[in-house]
């Protein structure tokens, strides 16, 4: 069953709890006798830690010393190899069917795992007791990527040959140690204990530093070593060389078995000389785009990832500049606003039926203008909200990056971090951990009530308006795909202790893998719900790059505990510097304001995909000005009682030279002249448009820099464009804002936009991005596979993100910044309405309109 108090309405819901910390902190262990400790964690609570085993130094030191040898030996074969015969191997690989490789496989890894993250698998079919007394399935926990749903696909066994062949062991043993996260935080895993030493992995590349138990006695450094995490407890790193011993003998085998043919003595001689190294390419789909799933499940065949916060920032810049294009559109677009509370409101669980049959007594009567204010007010403060934290995460990834270049080429894995580099990075981490859980909340509160899921939930009779409480529907009988898909949706939502266990990026991970493999499981995935998902991988993707900076990464939490409390507070005081809107959102004045944002009376009808008449214009000049009028008086309560956002993002955005299309009034079309016969130019997506400040009060607190001041006259500047590509805007400058604003439209650099040459199919996309009556007879919807094509026919990379959301990377363009968009769902169809508003993106990010189009010849 599920919970939920409403008294007005929430950003995203409440924040979760922190998971309690009820260890136990007593002041009687003998410290000098480590038993002590672990008898002392089992008292009067058998099997709540499992005892671990105790070895001497020269026990550990001889199966280091074992492991090691065999790891190097397996390696120096396994690299001569492929060094030979790495071609050949790719090849033949290839061509084999899947029985055949799985012969293979089963021939050098007996009994292998048959599904994909077999660690995970086990997580959930053993109980936390049966793995207490004893796992059956260590081997699941310890090589997780060994399994025959990923080993039998054409690459990843290739890939896991190039990457352990041709790098050294250390490169590997922090990643192989973090794979056995799970299976060491359920205790399937116990590695032995032996106190008061280390083992040096990281880094070492001699045979005889590679595996060395050393005293914290013997080496000045050692303790700090381990402190620090930037080498092993001889308990963990028994494990990792045992992971890669075997592994490696692994590997030799497979190579082998592929050259069967080759007698042994001549395999490694002069017969076969070294070869140039084969090129394998892989992550992407199979239409031949970028996929962050494909790139997460290769991740553990491929070599450690290097932290790249240019990656980070892109994401995050791109997702930031979509806030504030959602907040621009909500402003500029009656349809868009409309269209956006009409999508939250089927989110809302008001609108699941009780137990009885009927309908939520909110969504009768006058209490239905109290529904709505909760609709209103769920959109406005989210998108508000989403901008404030894409923004600072923007910001924080932009300053590490500067530090990521400031000390390239001088950090040192034996080394730690500089204060200034391990302090922003533990800052961004947690940022990123809390803030994550907004994104969390939403999806406890709008997963039961999205329409494909609502036929699973029933609601209780409701006795108070402020309380909804939520249940499966009885003697519904869930199927496999169904129970997967909410075991996955419910762990992330309940944010607990199973998502403390798996953590997040793993979960997420396999709800995408999910909802790839499972039509039925996207068919219960609402758009909105998708978009939700797409914005947890962003943030699950920053969260991954950050965890494979190894070997620093194994040392974030123990460096935390002297810095948590420092960043909690500047977490704090970030959100103290937006909380006004917060508050002013919920004050009396503001809800007074939504009910001119109510589009239950049709205010906002907005028929952009009908022809221009008289009528038509009416229509969209009356939807603008009523959307105008609404966020006219939002501003002026927003700036009269949310106090100082001088610092917020939003006002950053507002007081930008950025400006509203606006519909001009009706004027009959002249009668096409006889002569003309050829098609002008386009210049713009609007014949005549009439443009405003995105808000005029801060528009003009932005111009001036003064304190506060009146409203201003809202501007009537009109821009008109004529002739061919190249033609000069004429402005009729009255006032100094109004000059402003033509500076802003002169900004778009109309002259020095490129012409793209595409084929037809771009073309007839971009003519629809950018509708011209005089273009195109009918505006038309987009398949989402030809605006794949058009995007990377104008010069972009795209990548497919988690959910409905596709990464835009320029990669032959001129300019650095990407775009995200959302595919269509559950129909890979956009349209007309949709395809609009993209292009308006388009022209907002790069200053593109439709005359920039043309065909390429054959």
């Amino acid at each position: 069953m599920q919970s939920r108090t409403d008294h007005r309405f929430n950003a995203f819901g409440p924040e979760p709890e922190d998971l309690p910390d009820d260890g136990p902190r007593p002041d009687d262990i003998d410290w000098g006798d480590p038993l002590s400790f672990f008898r002392h964690l089992n008292a009067g609570e058998p099997g709540h830690l499992p005892m671990p085993k105790m070895m001497e130094p020269s026990q550990v030191r001889q199966l280091c010393k074992e492991r090691s040898s065999g790891i190097i030996a397996n390696h120096d074969r396994l690299r001569r190899i492929l060094d030979r015969h790495e071609s050949t191997i790719q090849k033949r690989w290839t061509k084999k069917t899947k029985r055949q490789r799985l012969q293979i496989l089963l021939g050098g890894w007996p009994n292998m795992a048959p599904m994909h993250r077999p660690d995970f698998a086990a997580f959930r079919r053993e109980s936390e007791a049966q793995r207490e007394l004893g796992t059956k399935l260590r081997d699941h926990f310890v090589w997780p990527y060994i399994n025959q749903e990923d080993l039998l696909k054409p690459k990843s066994l290739l890939l896991m040959l190039k990457s352990k062949g041709r790098h050294q062991p250390c490169d590997f043993a922090a990643a192989d140690g973090d794979a056995m996260y799970l299976g060491n935080i359920t205790k399937a895993i116990v590695p032995i204990f032996l106190n008061c030493y280390v083992v040096t992995l990281n880094g070492m590349t001699g045979p005889e530093e590679y595996g060395k138990l050393v005293a914290w006695e013997d080496h000045e450094d050692a303790f700090d070593w381990m402190h620090t995490r930037k080498q092993f407890l001889p308990g963990e790193a028994l494990d990792i060389l045992e992971a890669q011993d075997r592994l490696m003998k692994f590997l030799v085998h497979c190579c082998e078995q592929l050259l069967h043919d080759i007698p042994a003595a001549e395999l490694l001689g002069d017969k076969y000389p070294v070869q140039p190294e084969p090129i394998l390419k892989s992550g992407v789909e199979p239409g031949g785009f970028d996929s962050l799933a494909i790139m997460a499940e290769e991740a553990p065949y491929r070599p450690p990832g290097r932290l790249d916060f240019g990656r980070i920032e892109s994401l995050l810049a791109a997702r930031t500049s979509a806030s504030e294009d959602h907040l621009w559109a909500l402003r500029e677009d009656p349809s868009y606003f409309s269209d956006q509370l009409l999508i939250y409101k089927e989110h809302r669980q008001e609108m699941i039926k009780d137990t009885n049959g009927k309908f939520h007594p909110i969504l009768q009567g006058v209490k239905i203008e109290l529904f709505w204010e909760r609709v209103i007010g769920n959109v406005l403060l989210s998108s508000h909200v989403e901008l404030e934290i894409f923004s600072e995460l923007r910001r924080q990834a932009e300053e590490l990056k500067r530090l990521q270049l400031k000390y390239a080429g001088t950090l040192s894995p034996l080394k730690d971090l500089p204060e200034d580099y391990l302090v922003g990075i533990l800052r961004f981490r947690f940022f990123l951990n809390q803030l994550a859980k907004e994104w969390l909340n939403d999806l406890k509160t709008t997963v039961v009530a999205s329409p494909p899921m609502r036929s699973l939930f029933v609601r209780l009779p409701a006795e108070d308006l402020n309380k909804i409480l939520i249940t499966s529907k009885p003697g519904l009988k869930q199927d496999m795909v169904e129970k997967e898909l909410l075991w996955l949706l419910r762990t992330l939502w309940e944010d607990g202790k199973a998502l403390f266990l798996a953590r997040m990026p793993m979960v997420v991970d396999e709800l995408e893998r999910l909802l790839c493999a499972e039509p039925r499981a996207r068919d219960l995935i609402s758009g909105y719900v998708a978009g939700r998902i797409g914005d947890l991988s962003i943030l699950c993707e920053c969260l991954r790059q950050l965890d494979i900076y190894q070997p620093w990464a194994n040392g974030y939490e123990s460096a935390s505990v002297d810095r948590e409390d420092s960043i909690k507070k500047e977490l704090a005081a970030w959100r103290e510097g937006w909380a006004g809107i917060h508050s002013t959102m919920k004050s009396k004045a503001m809800l007074a304001n939504f009910k001119l944002a109510d589009p239950s009376d049709k205010r906002f009808f907005y028929p952009t995909e009908k022809r221009r008449t008289k009528e038509t214009v009416e229509a969209l000049r009356q939807a603008e000005a009523n959307l105008d009028v609404f966020w006219e008086k939002f501003d002026k309560c927003l700036y009269a009682k949310a106090g100082d956002l001088s610092k917020t993002a939003l006002r950053k955005l507002l007081s930008q030279k950025r400006i509203l299309q606006r519909t001009p009034e009706w004027a009959a079309p002249a009668p096409p002249e006889k002569a003309e016969t050829t098609i002008p130019a386009v210049v713009s997506s609007e014949d005549d448009a009439i443009y405003r400040p995105l808000s005029t009060l801060y528009f003009e607190l932005g111009a001036s820099h003064a304190g506060k001041t009146g409203m201003a006259a809202q501007p009537k500047a009109k821009v008109k464009t004529r002739g061919a590509a190249n033609a000069s805007l004429v402005i009729e400058p009255e006032t100094t804002q109004r000059q402003q604003l033509a500076d802003a439209v002169m900004s778009l650099d109309l002259d020095q936009q490129p012409t793209f040459l595409v084929d037809s199919r771009a073309l007839k996309v971009f003519r629809t991005l950018f509708f011209h009556a005089a273009v195109t007879s009918t505006p038309g919807e987009v398949s989402w596979n030809d605006f794949l094509h058009a995007m990377t026919s104008a010069g972009f990379r795209a990548e497919k993100l988690y959910g409905s959301v596709w990464h835009f990377q320029p990669s032959q363009l001129d300019v650095e910044r990407s775009i995200q968009f959302h595919e269509p769902h559950p129909v890979g169809k956009i349209p007309f309405r949709m395809a609009r508003r993209i292009g308006r993106r388009l022209a907002r990010a790069y200053g593109w309109f439709g005359g920039m189009f043309a065909l390429k010849e054959k």
